[in-house]
């Protein structure tokens, strides 16, 4: 029988539970409502836009991951239509990226491509929950000097991870660890094939010159008709380098090892669902991989989601529709289809899935408004890939290395380095150091030792920050001004306090001015009960002013609320 009583109760554990949890609700479901015919032709023409230039990329991440190029493609199919049928942002596109090349080659390399599977779909329930919880926002805290050092620091590992297939080095395997590869890379050199190196040359070197043919100042372009000039530009530079310097490789019989050489065919058909053999004993030894794939799943997203918001704001204008529903990702739904992405996609043979930003921005430019976009964008590359997987047989490993070269060189925020004058010794601190773990050893040890030093610097500027001046206004009255925050780092300068008290004359009055303290805590509030208690044994008068906000909160739940009070009495020894 139900009572009133309990009835209350259930309706409160509800209402704490909603509070709790986000609420599973895709942003398709919001953007559907008013849905009209030029909105999906702008999504459909980006779709396909981005499905083109997906095609060498997924391929790409795969190999250098030392995993076969059907991996990145069905990756890039499968996981980047579940995150934009179930995501939380517009536009954003999921799929392999290269922040993950260095994570998952280092897991290949030490437990195998089936330990790989099970890391990957752990860390999707990890980020599922994280979702779940209600997390998504902590990511934003993550300082952007730790961001800018590991992302710095992948990108340098990408980079010397791509200069065995750019020189065409005749290594078996490379190891994982930064100086190791560095040591076979010396050894092999004599090995190196001048015509991979060219064609990787070429296609780095195309790469970067490719936008700014079109951009109208190259003089031998600029005088090609503007539409001409338009198309050129938006075709994607990475598919262009990709066919053309296929068709060269292979019409010159250029002595290179290509796709097919090194892993035979890429299957023609839909991968099949299988489960890998695993115990409860495996995944105990996969929890360091687990978290780090989720942890920079969960980073590289939301980063990815919060970029594009930006951008998508910056180029909506009146000739171009905003994005239909809210305009801001949710943070919550986006880790939540992550997780779903990364728990389906490694039982169909795929590797992490994550927000990829090289083609989320290409998407936005390409006209995209919502996340049908992201489903047309699977939808072209299944095409592609079912119609034209025979032909991947030709291309050179090279010019897959000159691709992610040049991925590696947009992934890096390199003018940082030139600014870091301008910012403070913490800063550079902290960055230089992720910058250097991460290349050194890993992406777990960089960020660990980066939120460590971030914490430790943030509770020394604050402590620096915080001020106790004693102050003399007449003889007989001494003023104790509290500006800051009193907390556990900053307690030490009230001990010179204690001391100059316990020497004042009888019959002083000690003023406590808390009224610029914003924030105590217990052991500030300890710091001050002695301060309090030296007065009261020297016999003196005590009187404590403007206290609100938190310290007095804090106090109002301590035992110490009768000593300190807005109220000014006096209080003797």
């Amino acid at each position: 029988m139900t009572t009133p009583d309990t009835t209350a109760w259930r309706q409160r554990i509800h209402r704490l539970f909603d509070q709790r949890v986000a609420r599973f609700r895709p942003r398709l479901l919001d953007t559907l409502p008013g849905y009209d015919r030029p909105r999906l032709l702008r999504d459909v023409g980006a779709g396909i836009t981005v499905g083109v230039v997906a095609l060498p990329l997924a391929m790409a991440f795969a190999v250098a991951s030392g995993l076969k190029p059907e991996a990145g493609l069905w990756t890039a199919i499968i996981g980047g239509l579940l995150v934009a049928a179930l995501g939380g942002s517009n536009v954003q596109i999921g799929g392999p990226a290269g922040a993950f090349i260095v994570i998952v080659y280092d897991i290949v390399q030490r437990h195998g491509v089936p330990n790989l599977l099970i890391a990957t779909a752990c860390a999707g329930v990890i980020l599922l929950l994280m979702g779940w919880l209600r997390l998504g926002s902590l990511v934003r805290h993550v300082p952007v000097s730790i961001v800018v050092g590991f992302t710095n620091g992948i990108a340098v590992l990408v980079a010397v991870s791509q200069l065995r297939d750019l020189f065409g080095l005749h290594i078996a395997r490379m190891p994982a660890d930064f100086f190791s590869q560095l040591s076979v890379l010396g050894r092999h050199i004599h090995t190196a094939n001048f015509y991979a190196l060219g064609l990787g040359l070429l296609c780095f070197g195309g790469l970067m010159l490719w936008p700014k043919l079109w951009s109208g100042k190259v003089p031998l372009f600029s005088n090609l008709d503007r539409r001409m000039r338009h198309v050129a530009s938006r075709t994607p530079g990475p598919m262009v380098a990709l066919v053309s310097l296929t068709l060269a490789a292979w019409a010159l019989s250029l002595p290179v090892e290509t796709i097919g050489t090194r892993f035979g065919s890429i299957p023609q058909s839909l991968p099949v669902f299988e489960l890998p053999n695993f115990s409860w004993e495996t995944v105990r030894l996969l929890v360091a991989p687990t978290f780090t794939i989720a942890l920079l799943g969960a980073v590289e997203s939301l980063l990815c989601a919060r970029m594009a918001d930006q951008a998508l704001a910056q180029m909506t204008t009146a000739a171009t529709p905003a994005a239909a529903g809210p305009r801001r990702h949710d943070p919550n739904q986006e880790l939540m289809a992550q997780g779903a992405a990364n728990i389906v996609v490694p039982f169909l043979g795929g590797m992490p899935v994550t927000g990829t930003i090289a083609r989320t921005v290409t998407n936005i430019r390409a006209g995209a408004t919502t996340p049908v976009s992201g489903i047309v964008h699977a939808l072209t590359l299944m095409v592609i890939v079912l119609a034209a997987a025979p032909l991947a047989l030709y291309v050179p490993l090279a010019v897959l290395a000159g691709i992610l070269l040049f991925v590696a060189w947009n992934m890096g925020d390199w003018h940082e380095f030139a600014r870091m004058r301008r910012f403070s010794t913490h800063y550079r601190l902290v960055m230089l150091s992720t910058f250097a773990l991460t290349i050194v050893f890993d992406l777990t040890v960089g960020i660990q030792v980066g939120l460590v030093l971030s914490c430790v610097l943030f509770v020394r500027r604050m402590a620096v920050l915080f001020r106790a001046e004693l102050l003399r206004p007449d003889a007989h009255t001494l003023q104790i001004q509290l500006e800051g925050s009193l907390f556990f780092g900053a307690v030490a300068q009230l001990d010179a306090l204690v001391a100059a008290l316990e020497a004042a004359p009888l019959g002083t009055t000690v003023r406590l001015d808390a009224s610029t303290l914003v924030y105590l805590d217990t052991t500030g509030l300890e710091a001050l009960t002695q301060l309090h208690d030296a007065v009261a044994a020297r016999g003196l008068g005590w009187h404590v002013t403007g206290l609100h906000g938190q310290p007095l909160s804090l106090m109002e739940r301590s035992d110490a609320a009768c000593r300190f009070s807005n109220a000014s009495t006096a209080v003797s020894g």
